[in-house]
């Protein structure tokens, strides 16, 4: 078999196509390039052998660009054949994503953290600009319960610890300074939260019994369909924290929450974690995650 023939009218093919059809020419780009990696790995010999059978590749790309023009160096040629080797590992092509997407995927050799970026550019239609600065921020290692990525809850995606913006890195945060950044970066809170959080209120005023509080933020999540309350604490975990959560998730299930709603969960958004405490918290309806600012 003449594998430098075969890629090359894989790629005539490929550009011809989305001349004619504009419309659908990144499915295009993505079939044609995982099509020449599967080519070049076969023509190395192998998976096993594909990883270090560079020789071939420059030798490919010489040919390529030659007749062919720009698009085709050997930089280009090895992430064709990555792409192969990572989607062939029984993953679907996504052609909501962009080959501009995949490319940058392709560096991330944790597989985990490869499909966690994949499913949340796709699902939250992230541009390459914004999943750079998801993967520099760390996101998929600040994520707990990465286990549970195959069917998400809406604790599977909470980032452990949450990026807050603030003026000035170096002051000392009061819980009302805390509150005060976050709501003059909401967006920001909640993209950083995780996915399908809308706003809904701060220091929502609720009765209970005699006593006024307040609930720090209240949101929903429209993706679980269900409210969220969150608590921010700028000390390590307390046991009291739990009570006070507690309290007003059971307000806003009795008095807010609609009868198609899902029950609603909380968050205590702290400075330190206290496993212990967690541990031995009994309602999985609260979860815990801790800050940093940047």
């Amino acid at each position: 078999m003449n594998y430098y023939n075969e890629i090359k009218e894989t790629l005539v093919k490929n550009e011809i196509y989305k001349k004619v059809k504009d419309y659908s020419k990144n499915k295009s780009d993505l079939k044609a390039y995982f099509e020449v990696g599967r080519l070049i790995v076969e023509a190395q010999g192998g998976e096993k052998r594909a990883k270090y059978g560079n020789k071939l590749i420059k030798e490919y790309s010489e040919k390529l660009t030659k007749e062919l023009g720009k698009g085709y160096n050997i930089t280009n040629l090895k992430n064709m054949r990555q792409f192969y080797l990572k989607i062939s590992k029984g993953r679907t092509l996504c052609d909501q994503l962009q080959w501009s997407h995949y490319r940058y995927l392709l560096s991330i050799k944790n597989d985990k953290a490869f499909d966690y970026y994949v499913m949340i550019t796709k699902n939250l239609n992230l541009s390459v600009r914004q999943l750079r600065e998801r993967i520099k921020s760390k996101e998929y290692e600040r994520i707990e319960f990465k286990e549970e990525l195959e069917e998400p809850k809406i604790n599977t995606l909470i980032k452990n610890p949450i990026m807050i913006k603030v003026k000035d890195k170096n002051e000392r945060l009061t819980e009302y300074a805390l509150h005060k950044s976050i709501l003059e970066n909401m967006d920001d809170f909640l993209k950083e939260l995780g996915i399908g959080f809308a706003y809904i209120g701060s220091e929502v005023k609720i009765k209970i019994g005699d006593r006024y509080n307040y609930i720090d933020f209240l949101l929903f999540n429209v993706k679980y369909n269900c409210y969220v309350v969150i608590e921010l604490k700028v000390t390590e975990m307390k046991v009291e924290y739990i009570g006070q959560v507690t309290k007003y998730i059971n307000y806003v299930d009795k008095n807010i929450k609609e009868l198609f709603n899902d029950k609603t969960v909380g968050v205590v958004i702290c400075k330190k974690e206290n496993r212990f405490i967690m541990e031995y918290c009994s309602d999985d309806r609260i979860f815990t995650t801790t800050y940093k600012v940047k």
